[in-house]
């Protein structure tokens, strides 16, 4: 089978430092061609991952017959724009997280794809973590009992100064929202994958430490699975220790993981402590673009779906609407 053949829309810190080695190095793929506004630029990006052809105009790339799936690597605002005409032009999606603006965009794309028979795929790549893949076996075996609660803290700081990495994540027309629109998003699909639909959900954002930003500084939700989990998240670019910390109560035990990008994970049970390390792929994109090569291969849906992604916008709008 010939390998897919890929269109990069944005060449940013996430399209150098994740999405372009993985759509470069997956099997049954390559990095054909690369778009951004600024030709000698794309031109660099290009020869330094290997890509055969530069567009200044995303348009131009879409359209172009030499690919068969584009990954959309830009700020949120435009996700929805390139991805439907992405679709429309007949190439397979796979998009950025979030997925896009609000729901009725997220709405747009999926059918976009539908109509035009076209894979969509959305950028959780925490979802193929191997130490969140194992905590949802333990919970699943019912080793540890009954799930009941968890609680994820995510902080990060994000200081406005010069050189700071994509600024855009402060101006609220390009990004939608702050850290919990941005990283938030992250620990929602998780909550979601691990313990399934979502009942209800509340939740705040609020300026706690730089009420001169357009978005938030700090959110928390509060949500409630239909079988009965509760949730606690809290995010945040403004507290100054770095967190990213899971802990998960159960009838019979906990699980709890200190670093999620290190993959330590301790688990509580009758029988004592143990301990284990299951890190994540030394490029985080990998596994996602892995599977989503191999979706396209064996005409099957990727491991995270346009309807995955629209339910995490759908609590997103919910936390921010609260």
């Amino acid at each position: 089978m010939a390998d897919l053949r890929w269109g990069l829309i944005g060449c940013g810190d996430i399209s150098r430092k994740r999405a372009a080695p993985a759509l470069r190095d997956a099997p049954g793929s390559t990095l054909a061609a690369v778009s951004r506004k600024r030709p000698e630029l794309a031109r660099a990006f290009a020869d330094e991952f290997g890509a055969a052809r530069v567009h200044a105009d995303w348009r131009e790339l879409v359209t172009d017959p030499d690919i068969d799936a584009v990954y959309v690597a830009t700020p949120l605002a435009p996700h929805a724009e390139q991805t439907i005409a992405a679709a429309q032009a007949g190439k397979h999606v796979l998009c950025e997280k979030p997925m896009a603006m609000d729901v009725a965009s997220c709405d747009r794309m999926i059918a976009a794809a539908q109509a035009n028979g076209v894979k969509l795929g959305v950028a959780y790549y925490r979802r193929f973590y191997p130490v969140l893949v194992r905590v949802k076996q333990l919970i699943e075996s019912g080793e540890l009992g009954v799930p009941l609660m968890a609680s994820l803290q995510a902080f990060e700081r994000f200081d406005t100064v010069p050189g700071q990495s994509a600024p855009w994540r402060l101006v609220k027309a390009q990004a939608g929202g702050g850290p919990m629109m941005d990283f938030g998003s992250h620990r929602l699909e998780m909550l979601v994958s691990l313990f399934g639909e979502v009942e209800s959900v509340t939740g705040w954002s609020d300026k706690l430490l730089f009420p001169e930003r357009e978005v938030e500084d700090s959110a928390g939700a509060s949500l409630r699975h239909k079988r009965g989990v509760r949730a606690e998240l809290l995010i945040s670019h403004a507290a100054k220790e770095p967190r990213d910390v899971v802990d998960i109560y159960l009838s019979e035990g906990s699980l709890h993981i200190g670093v999620l990008n290190t993959g330590e994970l301790r688990v509580v049970s009758a029988e004592g402590t143990r301990l284990g390390s299951l890190p994540p792929h030394a490029n985080l994109h990998q596994p996602l673009v892995e599977d989503f090569v191999k979706a396209i291969q064996e005409h099957r849906e990727p491991g995270v779906t346009g309807k995955d992604g629209r339910e995490i916008q759908r609590l997103l709008t919910e936390v921010y609407a609260a």
